[in-house]
């Protein structure tokens, strides 16, 4: 969540006082910080707390699942909250990262199957394959928002688990296709079941990581996606080379063993997932769970001072019908859905077609899938890099203006580049553009924050990421049969579009920027009392509050 803009003293209609002390204990500091100073978000990597603040501001619902570890009065060490961050990052936030290599090794083999003889074995060429993909996609597009409401309701650690183990049994079923009709039918039914997985895990990681947090784990989460794709390149060297049977397609056993390995790590969630940070006793879990008591405190406590919006749901409280209209209709979160429309359109194409212009160059089935590795690996180094960066130096949007013009860089280049032209030369263009700077963990953190409450956070995550699906509907039929194998056609789509992206990127800083600016003005317009009586009467206004600040 965004922090809004105070200062302490003024958002204290109390009049308590915020008070810094420190004392030793193996060097870490204990600090007395009032909630509102928290709120301004001076004190982000401030970790333990004395707090005395008005509880009408700040207070969880009675049904929070939380509430019996809510304490105003609690205070801790920072090396403590660090050594839980640390057990939560083993536990939660590396099984998510697993259970997103599962995600992408049946969504992304594909490109695999495709390296071998799975179109002429299926009858199939470039544009039946740009169909099936954009069927995937719009099943993986309308499959999300009913997912996360679903998840909502359930909790996600009972939906993913079940998502997992459907889509796995499809995914391996595609061993057995036969032609044109039932690789539409199981690429739709893949995207049914896939789709609403990335928001559901984004809001299961809400449960346990603070706002500053989340993006740094995010880009773990991505980095996974690519690092997927070279464990998947090396799979598929060693499935592919399998020939049994001359009538059975190597292909055929990657898809089988991909679906096996996602299968058994879907059954392992459904045992291994708690609801919450105070619900990890289980079977599978311990008797006693993975925390004690003071663990437990300083998990709710620190989540719900870093952003109280997330104490005023439970965990498998089901979003109204009313609410979701209003937050369907939340403008401000509109700038963000537009540009998940367009920016991540420019490397698409490369990144799907990367095997069949490989191939294209005059390189084998096993060469190719090995030579796609580069091109993951300089994907991994950017993003974690700039998603570092963009916490760093507190900028999100112009990162990403960067980031469109890296793409329009590369694109120029094969576009341009004679068609006689070294093999090499388009092939290092070609990765250079699929490892551009991927800012997507940082919009996507940016998303959360400034949705400003629960309900939507649910929503808008929800739809930014069908904006994304959308623009993968596009992205898949901008290259086409007629215009291969240096798709120029295309190439020039892709200038238009990345050049749309940078605009976007502007005026969604822009937009933000002045609408905290009017913001401001008019909270520092007010007296103390003026605010004490607005924040009361629009405590759960969210991200329309005058105290909230977008990031961006």
């Amino acid at each position: 969540m965004a922090t809004p803009n105070l200062k302490a003293a003024d958002h204290d209609p109390q009049g308590y006082s915020s008070d810094s002390s420190s004392n030793s204990n193996n060097g870490a500091k204990t600090a007395k910080v009032n909630v509102l100073e928290l709120f301004r978000g001076r004190r982000s990597d401030t970790a333990a707390f004395d707090m005395t603040e008005d509880a009408r501001f700040y207070k969880p619902i009675d049904s929070y699942e939380g509430i019996h570890r809510w304490d105003p009065d609690f205070e801790w060490e920072e090396w403590e909250e660090r050594k839980i961050v640390r057990k939560i990052d083993l536990r939660i936030c590396s099984f998510a990262c697993l259970t997103f290599f599962a995600l992408n090794l049946d969504r992304g083999n594909i490109v695999q199957a495709v390296s071998d003889t799975m179109l002429e074995d299926l009858g199939l060429n470039t544009n039946d394959y740009n169909t099936g993909q954009t069927i995937f996609y719009v099943c993986f597009l309308c499959a999300e928002l009913p997912s996360q409401l679903i998840s909502k309701k359930l909790g996600p650690d009972r939906w993913i688990p079940i998502q997992m183990v459907c889509w796995s049994l499809i995914a391996a079923c595609q061993a057995f296709l036969t032609g044109r009709g039932s690789f539409f039918a199981c690429r739709a039914l893949l995207g049914l079941f896939e789709g609403g997985f990335i928001p559901d895990t984004i809001l299961f990681l809400s449960y346990w990581y603070k706002s500053k947090e989340l993006p740094l784990r995010l880009s773990c989460f991505w980095i996974t996606y690519e690092t997927t794709f070279i464990i998947s390149a090396l799979l598929a060297y060693g499935f592919l080379h399998i020939k049994l049977d001359p009538n059975f397609g190597s292909w055929r056993y990657l898809f089988a063993f991909d679906g096996l390995i996602t299968g058994v790590i879907g059954i392992f969630a459904a045992f291994y997932m708690p609801a919450s940070p105070t619900q990890t006793a289980g079977l599978f879990r311990g008797k006693n769970g993975w925390f004690n008591e003071r663990e437990e405190k300083i998990m709710v406590n620190r989540i719900i001072r870093d952003d109280p919006s997330k104490g005023t749901m439970h965990n498998r409280q089901a979003i109204t019908f009313k609410l979701f209209l209003e937050t369907l209709w939340d403008y401000d979160m509109w700038p963000i859905y537009a540009l998940g429309l367009v920016w991540l359109i420019p490397t698409h194409p490369a990144a799907s077609y990367i095997t069949l212009q490989i191939r294209s160059l005059g390189f084998n089935t096993f060469e190719t899938n090995l030579l796609t590795i580069p091109a993951y690996a300089i994907f991994i180094i950017n993003l974690a890099i700039f998603t570092w960066l963009s916490e760093r130096i507190n900028q999100r949007l112009l990162l990403g203006v960067f980031a469109e013009i890296w793409n329009l860089a590369f694109i120029l280049a094969l576009e341009l580049l004679p068609a006689d032209v070294n093999p090499w030369t388009r092939y290092v263009m070609l990765i250079f553009l699929i490892g551009s700077p991927y800012m997507h963990a940082a919009v996507v953190a940016m998303t959360s924050r400034n949705a400003g409450s629960v309900r939507t956070r649910t929503v808008a995550s929800a739809l930014y990421n069908m904006m994304v699906q959308c623009s993968s509907i596009a992205a898949n039929n901008i290259y086409r049969e007629d215009d291969k194998p240096l798709y120029r056609r295309g190439n020039k789509v892709l200038l238009g579009i990345t050049s749309l992206s940078i605009v976007l990127f502007l005026f969604a800083k822009i937009y933000y920027e002045l609408k905290n600016q009017s913001r401001a003005r008019k909270w520092d317009s007010m007296t103390s009392e003026e605010r004490a009586e607005y924040l009361v009467k629009y405590k759960d206004a969210g991200n329309k509050r005058l105290d909230f600040r977008f990031v961006t």
